[in-house]
């Protein structure tokens, strides 16, 4: 049973409706997870064949049923589709998917007026009478999306993310105490990363649910109390509590940390490994597709779930490019998800393949851990600067915990929570734009006391890009 801070009575009730039907749905999900930590040893061959046969069943669910899908796979026989077809489709954007939300669901009597209906009305997370959880998401990058999940879809996904570190916790010693996990998410509806995350992973394990959002030193007290075994959460959070760790301001011992739903900068990872000497499980994911890709805590990067998604590295024109050629976009198709189904839908991040089997044993192949979207990067009439480039400079300071870069039209304001020396910071930072084309940077460090997170989700939007 999981804890949840605060709560008035309608929340509580809302609460407790959930949990009788959630304990089927994690009971479900105990049962696939056998399945899926299976699939982790199966060899390239069935791996593939698998695809295969789960995107055929797929496209002919989708075309019976979606007229929006219907139209787009017109052309291409689902019987024999491989994932070589997919190129023939046209490139699925996520305005599509919300202006074209009624032509997309495949559900009859669900529209995305009833989905609205759901989320307005829910006090906690919850059920639509026909087993679909209805979620949003986006609003930290300024486009809000309507997503339905089903009943299956949720216990694939819930498998997806937990399978890694199910079959490590298998392979290693039994834990000395009571399994505990911390989940640090957003914490209240309608993101899904709280339901999605709070998840047992071992038998007998407790959660607690601590919302990400909330002021820092509240979620530092709230760890704190929990002394959790496990974390999951927001890659900046989990950072942000390793660096305390590592301050002295907090004292717990886990043994395994899962972080997702942001990219797991370099720093933050230093700062965990460090703090707690311990397996990292990044998860890379989102409200549309699910989990996409997985780290295993040995080897580098992450494993594709290419059992139930397809991906797509693309030039401009939506052409397969080589694993060794740069790409303009990622093309994601989830194979779990027949309620709303995305085929062929830009992603908006960028992946790097990774060659070689990982030292872990498993066939799914690897890309190296998400650095970001395209749209992190900083556009000026004179060049482009990258993300990384502020992150190499603010991420290596040791006096700053956190911080968030806003663009401006000569330079960067950079919000920042710690004791930098400002003069100096200021300095490094306009000698790197410099350096990357931008003639004369004018940067402004200003410290505070928090950051601001997306009042929804909990998300950190760490650079924010002029429009």
């Amino acid at each position: 049973m999981s804890e949840s801070v605060g709560g008035t009575d309608r929340v509580s009730v809302a609460k407790a409706e959930y949990g009788r039907l959630r304990a089927g749905h994690l009971s479900a999900v105990s049962a696939a997870l056998e399945d899926h930590v299976a699939r982790l040893d199966w060899p390239r061959e069935r791996i593939e064949r698998y695809r295969d046969q789960r995107l055929r069943a797929l496209l002919a669910y989708a075309r019976e049923r979606s007229p929006f899908h219907a139209a787009r796979t017109r052309g291409l026989d689902p019987s024999s589709a491989t994932v070589a077809d997919l190129v023939r489709l046209p490139v699925m954007t996520k305005q599509e998917a919300q202006e074209e939300w009624d032509a997309i669901v495949t559900v009859p009597g669900l529209d995305r007026e009833k989905a609205e209906h759901t989320l307005a009305g829910q006090a906690w997370f919850s059920y639509t009478p026909e087993g679909q959880q209805i979620f949003s998401s986006g609003g930290s990058t300024g486009v809000r999306g309507v997503y339905a999940w089903d009943w299956e879809l949720f216990v694939t996904l819930a498998c997806l993310a937990w399978r890694m570190q199910a079959r490590e916790e298998r392979r290693g010693p039994p834990l000395r105490h009571p399994a505990r996990l911390a989940v640090l998410e957003a914490g209240v509806p309608p993101h899904a990363s709280t339901p999605l995350f709070d998840v047992p992973s071992a038998a007998g394990m407790e959660t607690v649910v601590i919302p990400a959002s909330a002021p820092f030193d509240e979620v530092l007290a709230a760890v704190a109390a929990a002394r959790p075994t496990h974390l999951v959460g927001y890659a900046t959070v989990i950072g942000r509590l390793a660096r305390a760790a590592l301050a002295g301001m907090l004292e717990i011992h886990p043994v395994r940390v899962s972080t997702n739903s942001e990219p797991l900068f370099e720093e933050d990872q230093r700062a965990i490994r460090e703090a707690w000497h311990v397996p990292v499980h990044n998860l890379w994911g989102s409200t549309e597709i699910g989990v996409q890709a997985v780290g295993c805590g040995r080897g580098v990067g992450l494993h594709v779930c290419e059992d139930e998604v397809v991906l797509e590295r693309v030039d401009e024109a939506g052409t397969s490019v080589a694993p060794d050629e740069p790409a303009a976009r990622t093309l994601a198709t989830g194979l779990a998800n027949r309620t709303f189904p995305f085929i062929r839908y830009d992603l908006g991040d960028e992946i790097t393949p990774l060659p070689g089997r990982c030292e872990c044993g498993s066939s799914f192949a690897r890309l190296a851990d998400i650095a970001g979207r395209r749209d992190d990067d900083f556009r000026y009439p004179a060049c482009t600067i990258p993300a990384s480039v502020f992150r190499h400079v603010l991420g290596t300071d040791p006096r700053v915990s956190e911080y968030q870069v806003r663009q401006t039209r000569a330079g960067a304001e950079i919000l920042v929570v710690g004791a930098p020396d400002a003069a100096a910071l200021t300095s490094s930072v306009t000698a790197e734009l410099r350096r990357h084309g931008l003639p004369e940077p004018e940067v402004r460090i200003r410290p505070v006391d928090r950051l601001p997170r997306h009042e929804a989700t909990g998300k950190l939007r760490r650079f924010i890009a002029l429009r």
